[in-house]
């Protein structure tokens, strides 16, 4: 019976001394869990009034994260600091001008509002709040100008108004990369997208329009690596697939048109160099390569008229493009100034010179002679070029005296029979005595028959006219040639003719 009592007793002393130990246990546990909240918080927790001591610590990591541009850092630590503490005042101020920066507007606006709140009439918060919604608008307006073609005008609320409010609003920057292609002022494009690649080297955006810009260079390779990266990152990226095989198409309608002409096949390269004329008309800086190319093979095969077109769009090239790829190669490139110099001077005379051949095949001598001469004096030591030019300028000459053929009807490779036959059939129409009624001009046409026949029915007169010579004194003595009477110097022609003429008589030629 005693020994029943004691194990009772002790059973019941241990139990006592287990709760006891428990609940020691557990008030150790929630003194230790409510210390661990209060030393992790207490940065977080800040006001303006009485603020504890590690309050200043929060809101200086806050600007040092702004400083570098780490705004989620920013945001998430002032996130922290209202969820601890809803009617932190300054906490919403800070976020509040952190998403004004990243033109996050509406997101900021809410802020703004909650800090007025809290501290009502606040000047500075007024003013914030003013520009915020100044640049909000601001943005709204260059988006729309931006799709109407007023590209100046949306640069300068961009520039002058939403990144001086929001400098780090990425949609604003992307927007100015667009204006600025759109500009065709690809130089500052690419310095404008490399800022934007700077904070975040995977936006995806960027890489595109940077790609772009260098694609509109003419710096293919450039570009295509900006493409990769891009896809690489999001292999199903619509625009950047369509920019990267678009590129590729064009890379290989070109080569396929440059092999085509080295093989000989010019048909062939003819169509290759319009289909790639045709993927990006836009694409100037390859393009005025592709209608040089173009140029050179219609001359080859003698279409003047398509050659000379192809050449003058060559030649077309806008002034704005040239001065991108001067200022682009100046920044990027320390062979500036031979391209300077191969542009502004090299191109424009093989230009040149390709149009002056064009205009030689449609028989437009002056124009021949004034492209070629330019193309001479941007390249006086080109002999290919002298010889064009020496070739234009005897045509045009010869353009301007008469043509004997064209007045005896004949064709250059004519007889001697047939030149014979002609004069004396157009001597027989044209004569005065037959053409009472219109005697002057039979006198003047029939002076351009006898004329002719004098040179043409010559052997040496017609191989020195058709050389190109001068021969307008040649055989036709000061005066010129007259077929009605002597003295002229000339040849001396008798028509009698039968009937019908004043003093009667037959006729017959003497010769």
């Amino acid at each position: 019976m005693v020994k029943s009592l004691s194990l009772s007793l002790s059973l019941s002393w241990a139990f006592n001394s287990l709760a006891w130990r428990g609940l020691v246990y557990t008030v150790f546990i929630l003194h230790f869990v409510l210390v661990c909240q209060l030393l992790l918080l207490q940065p977080l927790v800040s006001a303006l009034d009485g603020k504890p001591v590690n309050a200043a610590e929060l809101f200086e990591r806050v600007s040092q994260s702004i400083k570098v541009k780490r705004y989620s850092e920013a945001l998430n630590d002032l996130n922290a600091a209202i969820e601890a503490d809803p009617a932190l005042s300054e906490a919403y101020s800070r976020r509040a001008s952190v998403l004004r920066q990243l033109c996050r507007y509406k997101e900021s606006e809410k802020s703004y509002k909650k800090f007025l709140v809290l501290k009502p009439g606040n000047s500075v918060a007024e003013k914030e709040l003013s520009q915020l919604h100044q640049a909000q608008s601001a943005l709204e307006t260059a988006f729309s100008l931006f799709d109407s073609g007023d590209y100046t005008k949306a640069l300068e609320y961009v520039d002058k108004v939403v990144l001086v409010f929001s400098p780090a609003c990425s949609k604003a920057k992307l927007l100015k990369v667009n204006l600025l292609l759109a500009a065709k002022d690809y130089s500052s494009a690419i310095s404008e997208s490399g800022f934007i690649l700077k904070e975040d080297e995977n936006n995806l955006e960027a890489l595109l329009l940077r790609g772009r810009a260098y694609y509109y260079l003419a710096d293919h390779d450039v570009a295509q690596r900006h493409y990769q990266k891009g896809l690489r990152l999001d292999p199903e990226h619509s625009e950047l697939k369509k920019a990267y095989f678009g590129l590729k198409n064009l890379l290989k309608k070109t080569k396929s048109a440059e092999d085509n002409v080295n093989k000989g096949k010019l048909r062939l390269a003819v169509e290759d160099y319009k289909g790639a004329l045709a993927l990006d008309p836009n694409h100037l800086a390859h393009n005025v390569h592709l209608h040089l190319g173009l140029c050179k093979v219609l001359v080859k095969l003698g279409r003047g008229k398509d050659a000379l077109s192809s050449c003058s769009e060559a030649l077309n090239i806008d002034g704005e493009l040239l001065e991108a790829l001067v200022q682009v190669c100046c920044r990027f490139d320390s062979l500036c100034l031979t391209f300077y110099y191969n542009w502004l001077n090299i191109m424009p005379c093989v230009f040149l010179f390709q149009r002056g051949e064009a205009k030689l095949l449609t028989e437009d001598w002056e124009g021949a002679v004034e492209d070629l001469k330019s193309a001479a004096q941007k390249s006086p030591q080109d002999m290919n070029i002298r010889e064009a030019l020496m070739r234009a300028e005897k045509a045009l000459t010869m353009s301007k005296r008469k043509d004997w053929y064209k007045i005896l009807g004949v064709s250059k490779t004519a007889s001697v029979a047939e030149i014979k036959r002609a004069y004396k059939k157009l001597a027989l129409q044209w004569h005065p005595d037959k053409n009472v009624d219109n005697r002057e001009k039979a006198e003047a046409q029939f002076r351009e028959i006898a004329a002719a026949y004098e040179v043409l029915g010559d052997e040496e007169k017609r191989s020195r006219y058709d050389r190109g010579e001068d021969i307008e004194d040649m055989g036709m003595g000061g005066g010129g040639f007259n077929p009605f009477g002597g003295g002229g110097g000339g040849q001396h022609f008798t028509f009698t003719f039968e009937g019908g003429f004043p003093g009667g008589g037959g006729f017959g030629f003497n010769f």
